[in-house]
């Protein structure tokens, strides 16, 4: 009798038991680049800043040249603006508009890292004189920057009038009624 339960104790626990063959971890860089992104944020609100910046670097280099890079960048832009260092800052600004020109935010962020080195009349000209549509929106955001509200209004209504279908559109239209208000 002591023989069968002790048998049956057994086998009742190596079929009951817990134990779980351990999962598999897929690399999926896609993913990691926003955790990575996900935990510079975190260090952020920690004021952690250069473990900030390594998050953001990593998950740069898992997603190169897509979309998302975009957000990355313009994270550690602004950590680098947190930092008071706006000439490190410039970089990876300017990248985050080239990398997704679509994004009003991107291009106040540069607009502040401007003012802070001081180059906002030299981008102006520089602005004033490209083809790019893209940069008639920041030549309007510099211009309200320098106290002439009236032709930024005008240059970011005309990119509006010009391109009414993408989708920064909106975002700059709100922007034209905050200056109006």
């Amino acid at each position: 009798m002591q023989r069968i339960l002790c048998i049956f104790l057994f086998l009742t626990m190596i079929f009951c038991s817990a134990y779980r063959r351990p999962e598999h971890y897929v690399i999926n860089a896609e993913k990691d680049a926003y955790l990575h992104n996900n935990t510079g944020l975190n260090y952020i609100r920690e004021r952690v800043y250069f473990a900030a910046l390594e998050e953001f670097r990593i998950a740069i280099s898992l997603s190169p040249n897509t979309q998302s890079t975009a957000i990355f960048k313009s994270n550690m832009g602004k950590t680098y603006m947190l930092m008071g260092y706006p000439d490190y800052a410039r970089q990876p600004l300017e990248e985050a508009i080239k990398a997704y020109g679509l994004n009003l935010q991107y291009y106040m962020n540069l607009a502040d890292c401007y003012e802070k080195l001081g180059i906002v009349q030299q981008k102006i000209k520089e602005y004033q004189n490209s083809n790019s549509i893209y940069d008639k929106i920041m030549l309007g955001i510099l211009y309200i920057r320098t106290g002439e509200k009236t032709r930024g209004i005008v240059a970011l209504d005309d990119f509006c009038y010009n391109e009414p279908d993408l989708l920064i559109t909106p975002a700059i239209k709100q922007y034209i009624n905050e200056i109006n208000k």
